[in-house]
């Protein structure tokens, strides 16, 4: 750079007049526009070039000169460029992206009606359309004793949590809830969070970001949460295919043991219904020395004795004996190191946590931004999600009207050669294989039916194996699944929708239509479903719950 500025000083008479050690000092600094300017030949020639580029006749309008000396005479101008980023022209090419492969989404204007569930209004209250794709799954959000607390809760204390705890300090709520939701999964603590997409990104991320060398294991229909959460760990991981677990072996065996690890999967996968064979995942887990990591948002309030999802109903008849206190041996649920879940399913309200060991808990309290930086969910809420806890836990007849419900409309879909993605869970996924047929067959049966059913597509799920997703719940009674049964039967005829026999042709997909296709039988058995409430252990009704050291803080 020397070199070329003492040519310049001795070439260029403009240089010549600045004085070579100017000279050298502004090619030394880059700031060559500012000095540029200043030449009669050059600067010319740079405004010419402004002129043309803003257009014919026009005058734009320039930053002033930085003064002589100033700190803004070391940097390059670069405001008075002439063209300037196109932002609308990206934002409008995305969107229209998604309206080309038919993935643009659309949102329905539903207003549930606590009083009517599972009805709902549109614009106008008198527009009224049954819903059949709620995760309000056990219809606790309008249940009159949730209700009733909340709203005693919301005069007592107010609308909002008024910040975080760490500034607003934590409530009687929030630690009654929290003793709630480690009660639920036998954990020694539990943290809520604001929501389960705020935890599970929050935890996964802090245990990559802390925990040195640690990989990642996932399975790749893990939900957008876990999916952030764990490019948030900035860490090493693998995805294995849908529960194929000797896949996960042969990726364990790649490190030593002694390399920390953490095995990340669900219970049950809300778009397909599979479910994952927990039992498995911790056997390998404590072969390997992994973590375990266990998203239960869409199984709490669904399965087990008391609702504590999955991993409770793998150890059913002893949690059912049990009760609310652990068992002599080591369970299921015991082996699973994370459980998260949610507050906005089948427990009605709206929130996520994790429940764990005490000294997990206590280090995401202490180090989970997600956490400390994030308001408290309101009063109200937090009171509303632990009396519904409560109330499911000692109601196991909720579990089982769910799972009735479900079957009845699982037998009469398969009645009416209706692909439906086989699985053992409450999920129905209706296959139609097309994003524009989803969303005119979804259109179809609010038309023409009053029944609301979102249709699924990408990304949410691969392309090609677009869907409607039905979810019934215990207000979800024969008469009414009739009638949705109708409807779909008609759907299917006026789109001329590929039927069970159509996929056949093809060769099948997902279970449908795949002639060796061994299909798992139901979590419920006929045995669980025939138990009445008063089989439960009476510890369950109404216990008694202390308050948890570590949601406030270990005292040393």
């Amino acid at each position: 750079m020397e070199s070329i500025a003492r040519q310049s000083v001795k070439m260029c008479p403009f240089m010549q007049r600045a004085g070579s050690v100017q000279g050298l000092q502004v090619l030394h600094n880059a700031n060559l526009p500012a000095v540029a300017r200043k030449c009669p030949v050059v600067g010319h020639a740079m405004s010419r070039a402004y002129a043309t580029a803003s257009g014919t006749g026009a005058r734009r309008a320039t930053a002033p000169e930085p003064k002589a000396g100033s700190a803004n005479e070391m940097v390059a101008n670069h405001a008075t460029q002439e063209s300037l980023f196109d932002y609308d022209g990206l934002f409008e090419t995305e969107i229209e992206k998604k309206r080309l492969d038919k993935s643009y989404r659309f949102f329905n204007n539903i207003n549930r009606l606590a009083k009517e569930f599972p009805k709902a209004h549109r614009d106008l209250e008198d527009d009224k359309v049954t819903v059949w794709c709620s995760n309000d799954y056990l219809a606790l959000s309008k249940n009159q004793q949730v209700i009733d607390v909340m709203k005693k809760t919301l005069d007592k204390y107010g609308a909002g949590a008024g910040g975080t705890r760490n500034i607003a300090g934590h409530n009687r709520h929030a630690l009654k809830l929290e003793a709630e939701v480690a009660a639920l999964h036998k954990k020694e603590g539990a943290l809520v969070f604001s929501s389960c997409y705020v935890a599970n990104d929050a935890v996964l991320s802090l245990l990559g970001q802390k925990i040195k060398d640690l990989v990642i294991f996932s399975d790749e229909l893990n939900h957008a949460s876990m999916i952030v959460g764990i490019k948030h760990a900035n860490t090493t991981k693998h995805i294995f295919r849908h529960n194929d677990y000797d896949q996960l072996e042969e990726m364990l065996q790649m490190y030593p043991r002694s390399t920390p690890k953490l095995i990340a999967f669900e219970s049950v996968y809300s778009m397909s219904g599979s479910v994952a064979d927990i039992d498995r995942i911790c056997t390998l887990a404590e072969k390997y020395g992994a973590l375990t990591f266990l998203d239960e948002v869409h199984a709490v309030g669904l399965y087990g004795p008391h609702g504590a999802g999955v991993a409770e109903h793998c150890d059913f008849e002893a949690h059912r004996l049990a009760g609310i206190k652990s068992l002599p041996d080591k369970s299921v649920m015991d082996r699973v190191d994370m459980i998260t879940g949610t507050l906005g399913k089948s427990f009605g309200t709206v929130g996520g946590y994790v429940a764990a060991s005490q000294r997990l808990i206590d280090w995401f309290r202490s180090y989970a931004p997600g956490f400390i930086f994030t308001t408290s969910l309101p009063p109200s809420v937090m009171a509303g999600a632990a009396e519904a806890i409560r109330y499911q836990r000692s109601h196991l007849e909720l579990r089982q009207l769910q799972q009735l419900h479900t079957g009845y409309v699982k037998q009469g879909m398969k009645e009416l050669g209706i692909p439906v993605i086989p699985n053992p869970s409450h999920i129905v996924p209706v296959l139609v294989g097309n994003p524009d047929l989803t969303k005119q067959a979804s259109d179809l049966l609010m038309k023409n039916h009053k029944i609301y059913v979102q249709a699924i597509n990408f990304p949410t799920v691969a392309r090609g194996t677009e869907r409607l997703r039905i979810t019934p719940t215990p207000d979800h009674t024969d008469d009414l699944s009739d009638i949705l049964l109708d409807a779909v039967d008609d759907v299917f005829n006026e789109l001329q929708l590929p039927r069970v026999r159509d996929w056949e042709s093809q060769g099948g997909i997902l279970g449908v239509g795949e002639s060796d296709f061994v299909e798992q039988s139901n979590l419920w058995t006929e045995e669980q479903l025939s138990l009445s409430n008063n089989q439960l252990n009476p510890n369950v009704s109404d216990p008694v719950l202390g308050n948890l050291e570590v949601s406030s803080g270990i005292k040393v």
